[in-house]
């Protein structure tokens, strides 16, 4: 079946509902994934040897959308509809702190250009698949220029998402001006589309619905089937944030979905800065097992407060498992006073409408 065919079977058994914006977009990833079926086993342009004749590889697709809008269904359906084994699909985050990692590798190895073999080893792939591309560090965006201008010319199909258009790609950014070139090669090698839809398919999801549990010893399932309905089922993989250079762990993210325990987060030497580079990288974040909060822990309850504070002030969507009631959370001890902010917080985070404002401008 072409995606659309494919997109109308999961209306038709109730799996998705009809979206004009969605449906408008499969043309033109249904025109990539026949080209990457076609050619998936040809040698793509330089690298075609002296005698084959050369194929040119299409544009790539940047599409761009609100929050919640369906950017990561459409990639999915694009990605598991597309027959070829040279492929890859990773959330930009993890890209990037792989990428990294690679050119850490090869630096101490003495190599000029790191950034040459991490980028060789990625030339065998055709398809390569970002979620949620976004530049907010400014070492990212000093190489993600030069990979993607190595990547495409190794022959690599790339297709993103993110909620952002291009030229709102790394704003106010520190030396943003040498990042304008990227800016650029985006419009100039891939199609860019906007998702206009105006449906918020996850803020539906959760309108309305609880996102505070207790006691957390006895809701494990019902968190689990939130997990399953906004990420549609995935397992998650961690997500390594660069802060302040080191690394914040995220155990588990998925369809800009985060899952950790309190312990997790608030147990581990964490800061603000922490935080924050968790509440701008999740839409939703989950936290389970929150304790009963005293003298005992609180250094721990300390942390929670900041990571509270930083889900308010970026208006992260939280769900959460916890020992009891906010206002029964922390009743005793030192920093009880002060907590009846955090709980306060806690209940106004618990409202349907909580997030809806910063859906439609932030990234």
């Amino acid at each position: 079946m072409t995606l659309t065919e494919s997109y109308d079977a999961l209306v038709a058994q109730a799996k998705l509902r009809p979206d004009p914006a969605q449906h408008a977009v499969l043309p033109a990833l249904e025109t990539l994934r026949v080209w990457l079926e076609t050619n998936a086993t040809r040698k793509i342009g330089l690298f075609a040897g002296l005698f084959a004749k050369p194929v040119a590889p299409p544009k790539g697709l940047y599409l761009w959308g609100g929050v919640g809008r369906g950017k990561s269904m459409l990639m999915d359906l694009f990605f598991d509809a597309t027959g070829i084994p040279q492929k890859r699909r990773v959330h930009f985050h993890a890209f990037m702190q792989e990428i990294h990692r690679g050119m850490h590798a090869a630096r101490k190895k003495g190599i000029e250009d790191a950034l040459a073999p991490v980028a060789d080893a990625l030339k065998d792939l055709r398809l390569l698949a970002f979620d949620e591309m976004q530049i907010t560090d400014i070492t990212d965006a000093m190489i993600v220029g030069r990979l993607f201008e190595k990547l495409l010319a190794a022959g690599v199909v790339i297709v993103t998402t993110s909620n952002r258009p291009p030229e709102d790609l790394y704003k106010n950014g520190l030396n943003r001006v040498l990042f304008l070139p990227f800016i650029d090669m985006l419009h100039d090698r891939f199609h860019v589309v906007e998702l206009e839809s105006p449906n918020d398919y996850r803020q539906h999801r959760l309108q309305g619905g609880q996102v505070y549990f207790h006691p957390a010893g006895k809701v494990k399932g019902e968190i689990n089937a939130i997990w399953s309905d906004l990420t549609g089922g995935a397992a998650g993989d961690p997500l390594h944030l660069a802060v302040n250079g080191r690394t914040t762990e995220l155990p588990r993210f998925a369809s800009g979905i985060g899952r950790a325990s309190f312990w997790d987060l608030c147990a581990k030497p964490l800061g603000p800065a922490d935080f924050l580079a968790i509440a701008q990288a999740v839409r939703v974040l989950i936290l389970e097992d929150i304790p009963q909060l005293s003298a005992s822990n609180y250094n721990e309850a300390k942390r929670f407060v900041t990571l509270i504070d930083a889900l308010y002030e970026a208006k992260t969507k939280l769900i959460c498992s916890a020992a009891d009631e906010p206002e029964r959370l922390y009743i005793e001890g030192s920093g009880s006073f002060e907590f009846e902010r955090t709980a306060s917080r806690l209940r106004e985070m618990q409202g349907a409408a909580w997030g809806q404002e910063a859906s439609a401008i932030e990234p």
